[in-house]
């Protein structure tokens, strides 16, 4: 066959190796520049070889199985990967595209090869990179993923480890091939905040963590997973994720009876309270009427008896004198015992008995105690009246014993919805090592007073370096918009 005019200009214009060998005999007719140079051979000398000298794994038998001369039309071209031989000895691996070309004269075989060494040098280097990431994956508990969200919001998966099937029930090529799989396993109830999560990461490129339910149909359970995976845009507006997704299950079960068994400890300590407040005001309403009746009764039949006594009877008198000063200090002391139980001062409200309260912390300790309230009255059911008016007492009770303050302020406003209630003093402070002390009973049984009203009690530093505890309370409705 003679070549066409171009021939000589496209097989010495080409990078690639181009070889056209003999039909037969695998004698080279024709080699381009690029293959001489490769190969190390002059052109003449190559003329007086064959393909099977430059490409050992090349045998005629194999031609024939991958595109056979018998047939009449020309065909190819066929790709497969083999090692050139160069005049030195050694080697390097080409790709090759195979055409066979039948004519009215010699039927040829013509050769493209690339030498494609720099990418298997590439590859090589590559593969400890890919060993170790594949160790790393298959060691991962929980499945390692890379997700697509197409313009067209469409979620799509690049890559999923072996662990999918461990974690969701489905085989990888099947989430692979209906990635809306995964959505549907959310239960209804968590699925607007997965969408919410998965939008608000793509569209500010942050960390996506969520943590919800799934329903694996294969076993007839739920899951709680952890979703975690980092963003990036992609050139044609794509946000892609690399994420790892993990199986939560155990330790959310565990927080939620955490949860559970706190709630029912707060609903106790709060009955507990409930009740001890009871016994104190069954307690205080006896020592006040009856034990306070009682020597109300033998003060007056003392002094009858005393005034019935002989007037030159000069000791008896004495004596009754004094047994009337022991009746007036126990009725005193009935009176005390009775307040501190529940103080009567609450039946006129919590505003009178925030104020009787700072008013007696200054006669008792000694310390100035201003209070300021922006309401007259604020009606609240009298277990919050008794809780708020306890949470006050130990406020001043832990700055007389541990403030060393010389002013309290004392601020009890109504907003809003709120009753909110603030006690400020200019000692020491309280550090936060100090809140948190095992023996810090005081401070956790307001903390847990506020909770069992539903509010929130905090303790934080004034600039002078006090302390200030602020108590907020939501009211009933009825007085939530006074």
């Amino acid at each position: 066959m003679m070549p066409a005019e171009w021939l000589p200009v496209v097989m010495q214009g080409s990078f690639d190796e181009i070889y056209v060998a003999d039909g037969a005999s695998l004698r080279l007719l024709h080699v381009n520049e690029a293959a001489c140079a490769n190969l190390q051979y002059p052109a003449a000398e190559l003329a007086g070889m064959a393909l099977t000298d430059i490409a050992q794994d090349i045998l005629p038998h194999t031609l024939e199985t991958l595109l056979p001369m018998s047939a009449a039309a020309s065909a190819g071209p066929h790709q497969f990967e083999t090692a050139l031989y160069r005049q030195d000895g050694s080697s390097y691996p080409a790709e090759i595209r195979l055409f066979r070309c039948r004519t009215d004269a010699t039927p040829v075989w013509i050769v493209i090869a690339r030498d494609i060494s720099e990418r298997q040098q590439r590859n090589d280097e590559a593969l400890p990179d890919k060993s170790r990431f594949g160790a790393i994956v298959s060691n991962t508990p929980g499945l390692v993923y890379q997700s697509v969200l197409q313009p067209n919001g469409m979620l799509s998966f690049n890559y999923l480890s072996d662990g999918c099937h461990a974690l969701l029930g489905i085989a990888a090529e099947q989430l692979l091939s209906r990635p809306e799989q995964f959505f549907e396993l959310v239960l209804p109830e968590d699925r607007s905040s997965y969408l919410e999560s998965m939008d608000a990461s793509a569209h500010d490129l942050h960390e996506w963590n969520w943590e919800g339910r799934i329903w694996i149909d294969e076993w007839k359970d739920i899951k709680w997973v952890n979703l975690r995976a980092t963003p990036r845009q992609l050139p044609d507006g794509s946000v892609q994720w690399d994420g790892l997704m993990t199986n939560i299950t155990q330790g959310k079960l565990e927080e939620i009876e955490i949860k559970r068994s706190r709630t029912h400890l707060a609903e106790l300590s709060a009955h507990i309270e409930h009740v001890k407040e009871q016994e104190r005001t069954r307690i205080a309403r006896e020592v006040h009427d009856d034990i306070g009746g009682n020597l109300t009764a033998i003060k007056m039949a003392l002094a009858l008896l005393a005034s019935r006594l002989p007037r030159n009877s000069k000791v008896l008198a004495e004596k009754a004198a004094y047994v009337d000063l022991l009746v007036d200090r126990t009725i005193e002391s009935a009176h005390r015992i009775a307040s501190d139980l529940r103080p009567s001062i609450l039946d006129f409200g919590i505003v009178a008995a925030i104020e009787w309260q700072a008013e007696e912390f200054e006669k008792q300790i000694g310390i100035p105690c201003e209070f300021t309230t922006n309401a007259k009255e604020i009606e609240l059911h009298s277990d919050q009246a008794t809780a708020i008016f306890r949470i006050f007492q130990e406020a001043l009770t832990n700055i007389a014993k541990h403030a060393g303050a010389s002013q309290v302020t004392v601020q009890l406003a109504r907003t809003r919805g709120n009753l909110n209630l603030k006690i400020i003093d200019d000692g020491k402070g309280m550090a936060a090592a100090e809140r948190l002390k095992p023996q810090s009973f005081g401070i956790r049984g307001m903390i847990e007073r506020a909770n069992s009203l539903g509010g929130r009690l905090s303790i934080g530093q004034t600039d002078g370096g006090g302390c200030t505890i602020s108590l907020r309370i939501p009211l009933p409705s009825n007085q939530a918009g006074a």
